[in-house]
This record gives C-alpha cells, sequence and structure tokens, in this order.
C-alpha cells in the first residue's frame, strides 16, 4: 500500500515570502546553526497529516474543498517572532499571524473536523497556533540567536488576502523536502 507524506497550509504571496527571507537572513547573522526553510516552502499549515495512504489523499483533497467553497477571503497579517519550545532552547523558528489567527483557527477546525470523522486524521495533543515555520535550530548553544529575536520583535511581513488552501506531499530529499500540490480549495 503506498503512503505519501501530507499536509494541508496556506500559501504565502511573493511578497510576504520575501519579506520573510529577509528576516531569516537577519536571524542567520546571529551564527546559531540553523535550517532554514527554503523560500518556495514557505506556508502556513494548517494541519500535518503524516502518511497517507495514496488513495486516500483524493478524500482530503475533497474535505479541503467542501469546507473552503463556502468560505469568504479573509486577511491575514504575518507578524511577531518567536520559537517554540522557550526562548532558552529554541528548537522551531517562527513567524507570529496576528490578523486573521482566529480564521485560520477556524478554518484549521472545519477541516479537523472532517477528516477525523472520515479516520483520515488523528488530533494532535496541543491546540493549533498558526505561524509560519522558519527554520530548525540545529546548534546547541542558541543564546545569540535568542538575543536576535527579541530584536526582531516588532517584525512584520505585511499583509495578504487568504483565497485557497493547499494539500501538499512533502519528499523529504537531501537538498531538503519537496512539495508538490495535489488539491486547491478556492475560497470565496
Amino acid at each position: 500500500m503506498a503512503r505519501m507524506r501530507t499536509f494541508i497550509a496556506v500559501p504565502l504571496e511573493a511578497g510576504i515570502r520575501n519579506h520573510v527571507v529577509s528576516l531569516q537572513e537577519r536571524l542567520s547573522k546571529s551564527g546559531v546553526e540553523v535550517k532554514w526553510v527554503e523560500p518556495e516552502n514557505l506556508h502556513i499549515t494548517l494541519l500535518f497529516l503524516g502518511e497517507v495512504d495514496v488513495r486516500d489523499t483524493l478524500l482530503v483533497c475533497r474535505a479541503v474543498s467542501d469546507v473552503t467553497a463556502d468560505m469568504d477571503s479573509f486577511s491575514i497579517r504575518i507578524a511577531g517572532v518567536g520559537c517554540f519550545p522557550n526562548p532558552r532552547r529554541p528548537k522551531t523558528i517562527w513567524a507570529g499571524i496576528d490578523d486573521g489567527a482566529n480564521e485560520l483557527v477556524q478554518l484549521h477546525d472545519r477541516i479537523e473536523a472532517i477528516l477525523l470523522e472520515q479516520g483520515a486524521y488523528r488530533r494532535e495533543g496541543r491546540p493549533y497556533t498558526p505561524h509560519v515555520t522558519l527554520g530548525r535550530v540545529k546548534g546547541d548553544d542558541a543564546r545569540p540567536l535568542s538575543k536576535a529575536l527579541k530584536e526582531q520583535a516588532d517584525w512584520t511581513a505585511g499583509s495578504e488576502i487568504v483565497r485557497e488552501v493547499h494539500v501538499l506531499s512533502s519528499e523529504l530529499t537531501s537538498d531538503g523536502p519537496k512539495y508538490t500540490v495535489l488539491g486547491r480549495g478556492r475560497i470565496k
């Protein structure tokens, strides 16, 4: 049975991605070893499904399309930076969402409900927090990065309108993940 690493995400417009890449470049000057997300792979993950049977990807695409079909587009603003799990031991560096975060949570919850009902998804243990993953820390001493994050506390990439949700496959390669769009849910 063929399986495919699959997730659901909101794509970012080119202008927003450019601002995010500039932020990555500023943060990289801290000297801490980080595996930065490639510009073309920057997005807002709604749900990470993991390994999905290829035959079930059609159900996932249909669920996303059904949820988005009766939604109105909405604005989000990419602003603020932080890290998981905490500033003393950052492992994942992220850019936050302020305006539009509630709408993203509602979108996540609606898609999740359908996928749970279909048995195509297992709920995560922590609540969904919309963000853009910028990179993953590889080094041990991340204090300089924590300082750089504090210096960028007021950073913003600006706003965009959410008009589409993608279902993507992710193939892990030695050059980093390669994403393929499997389906699109369009928002009015």
